[in-house]
């Protein structure tokens, strides 16, 4: 059944690189043990699993009693986990950087090709044009006004 337009099966998200690029980054980032050790950290700690996990596992400490209040060796190892989760935090983000500098060096190489074909383009755009100004020329036919250029109705016949 749909609620306010959103159909009732949850959606299924796939994580596909497209982009060859970030494809290449991330082959060469998966060779490295570390580099896929701290992936699969941050993914995990970035989850709502880890957070219901955490939810579970205080509620268990503090309930079922493992020690009296103020909860001494609970806080020494959330505050290790936090030191931990902030080291994986930081990999994260030379990660995200990693993967925008390698789309950012790819779409300037795009940028540097493109503008080479303009400007190709505008070199063969001016040939055409002077090939064009020069038949126009050698047949005798009027040339086809240039921009700025008065037309030849508003100045009047030429043969008097």
């Amino acid at each position: 059944m749909a609620v306010h337009g959103f159909k009732s099966q949850r959606p299924v998200l796939t994580k596909q690189l497209v982009n060859p690029a970030l494809v290449e980054h991330a082959r060469q980032r998966a060779e490295s043990v570390q580099n896929r050790i701290a992936d699969r950290i941050t993914t995990f700690a970035g989850s709502m699993r880890f957070v219901y996990l955490h939810a579970l596992w205080f509620g268990c400490w503090i309930g079922l009693g493992v020690e009296s209040y103020p909860y001494g060796l609970l806080t020494m190892i959330v505050s290790l986990e936090a030191i931990f989760l902030s080291t994986f935090v930081m990999i994260s983000q030379n990660r995200a950087d990693a993967k925008r500098e390698v789309l950012a060096n790819q779409q300037w190489t795009m940028v540097q090709e493109e503008d080479g074909q303009n400007q190709e383009l505008l070199a063969l755009s001016r040939q055409i044009l002077e090939l064009t100004q020069a038949v126009h020329r050698a047949t005798g036919a009027d040339l086809p006004n240039e921009p700025g250029a008065p037309s030849s109705s508003a100045s009047g016949s030429k043969h008097h």
